[in-house]
This record gives C-alpha cells, sequence and structure tokens, in this order.
C-alpha cells in the first residue's frame, strides 16, 4: 500500500471526526461545544482534501453537509459565549 501525502490527511481527518464523537459520548465534550464543531469541521475539510485526488460523490456529498452543520454550530456556540440569544 503507497500512501500518500492526501491519504494522511484524509486518515486524520476521520480521526478527528471520531475523535469528536468519542468526547461527547463521555461527556468530555458537549454537542454545543465551540471545540465539537471546529473538530468535526476540520476532520471534514481534511476528508475534502484528500477526496480532491480520489474523487467519491457520495463520500464528498457527505463531508460537504458536515461542513455546513459544523459552520452552523460554530456560529451557533461563538452566539453562545457572547449571550446572544438568536
Amino acid at each position: 500500500m503507497n500512501l500518500h501525502w492526501h491519504d494522511w490527511a484524509g486518515m486524520i481527518g476521520v480521526l478527528l471526526i471520531l475523535l469528536a464523537y468519542l468526547l461527547l459520548q463521555l461527556g468530555r465534550l458537549g454537542a454545543s461545544n465551540l471545540y465539537y464543531s471546529v473538530l468535526n469541521l476540520t476532520g471534514a475539510l481534511l476528508i475534502i482534501l484528500s477526496l480532491l485526488f480520489e474523487f467519491n460523490l457520495s463520500a464528498f456529498l457527505m463531508e460537504a453537509a458536515w461542513v455546513a452543520i459544523s459552520i452552523v454550530g460554530i456560529r451557533q456556540a461563538l452566539r453562545l459565549r457572547r449571550g446572544d440569544a438568536r
């Protein structure tokens, strides 16, 4: 197996998403925690980066949705930090 740098980026992305989920399940991070959404966003972006070299439409669509949802989570977490109830 010959792994390139973009393969490693994708694997690190998967690990970040799994880490976020593990920390959520262990109660170490809440779903509204900024770090939870940032871990998910970073992981999804790294996976998308790897998909640019070996494209898979269904995986791309999943990760694009993951990015969008993570951005919503980050915006919500930042609003909560500022005390904005919107």
